[in-house]
């Protein structure tokens, strides 16, 4: 049997697929076993690769981190790699670690499809080295992520290297019917398989106020037991107290980021479905903001950025399955089995 390269763009849901149908592999027999060869360093203060270490207990892997993903990069890797070299013998060596007891290795491709490629080291060329069928996961925004996925689809072709097909990831509601009556048919009319159509949910989408917390950093002042809920939006709340009600409760689950000295709002904020607050400029609130937080079990974050810095940096943060999100990690599987020819997969790979 081949193994199985996920692969797609940042945002994908790349390892939200492997989760899920690496324990629908072993639930139907198979000896699954996960290998990132390229995994990515953030900023946060978090060396571990987040992805690596939910694999490794979602399906047992008896194997250290460093096989699991035995290399990182970042956007300027390069200068890193003229130090230590290439590690393309590392990767090899700690792939065919993990493939010896495995029916198959599911592969999750690194941040973009092409990157490391100037060290041979992008999906590519690392297929074709592990004898991998591709899956490209589509993230799908627009017509313009049809037109992406297609130019990847032909270059994996080009390149001699199976594609086993598509999966469309946490498709909005808006356009989950263009998605089945237009993507998936142009698909088709080009001999490309689609193997799912996944709709949005958010057990595997919304950010919680704890990854808003890790990229923004500052002081948790209330509620830190609460930091696991989901923030589907935020709302900025730079204007009177008026103008801002109206947005405060049409809006649920939200993150409300103000400045610290806006007790108005932030009580405003409190009496509404509110997530998480985010106080800005470090400007410590007055105290019945605090006890009303208490009371409503809201958690308030104080952060020393100014506003526009602080939205900039949440711009950035998605949401990551992690090992404790038992909700998350039955919703991946419960998404291959619903919405993912999964079979079908298995049949291309044997």
């Amino acid at each position: 049997m081949q193994n199985l390269y996920i692969t797609g763009t940042a945002g994908s849901a790349k390892t939200a697929m492997a989760v899920g149908l690496g324990l629908k592999l072993k639930e139907a027999g198979y000896r699954v076993s996960y290998f990132k060869p390229v995994g990515i360093t953030t900023a946060t203060g978090i060396v571990e690769d987040e992805d690596g270490l939910l694999m490794q207990k979602v399906l047992e892997i008896d194997k250290p981190l460093e096989i699991i993903v035995p290399c990182t990069t970042s956007p300027f890797y390069l200068t890193k790699f003229r130090q230590f070299g290439n590690p393309a013998d590392k990767i090899t060596s700690a792939f065919e670690e993990l493939a010896q007891d495995a029916d198959i290795v599911l592969i999750d491709g690194a941040i973009f499809p092409h990157a490391m490629a100037s060290k041979s080291l992008d999906v590519t060329s690392l297929a074709k080295k592990f004898n991998a069928a591709m899956l490209y996961m589509i993230k799908l925004k627009n017509d313009f992520s049809l037109d992406q996925a297609m130019f990847f689809n032909r270059y994996f072709q080009c390149q001699g290297i199976p594609l086993v097909g598509n999966v469309f990831y946490n498709v909005p509601r808006q356009i989950l019917a263009k998605a089945e009556g237009v993507y998936q048919q142009l698909l088709a009319e080009n001999n490309f398989t689609t193997l799912g159509i996944v709709p949005q949910r958010l057990e595997l989408t919304a950010p919680t106020a704890e990854q808003f917390h890790q990229v923004l950093g500052g002081e948790i002042l209330v509620g830190e037991d609460k930091l696991d809920r989901p923030v589907e939006d935020f709302i900025v709340g730079a204007m009177t107290i008026e103008s801002a009600l109206g947005y405060l409760r049409r809006a649920s689950n939200k993150a409300v980021i103000i400045g610290g000295d806006r007790a108005d709002l932030a009580l405003a904020a409190l009496e509404t479905g509110t997530t998480v607050l985010i106080l800005t400029g470090g400007l410590y609130p007055d105290v019945k903001v605090l006890a009303k937080a208490e009371e409503k079990g809201v958690p308030v974050i104080l952060v020393h950025y100014d506003t526009f810095t602080t939205i900039e940096r949440m711009t950035k943060v998605s949401n990551r399955i992690k090992p404790e999100n038992h909700a998350g990690i039955q919703a991946a599987l419960a998404n291959v089995k619903e919405y993912v020819d999964w079979q079908l997969i298995v049949d291309k790979l044997k």
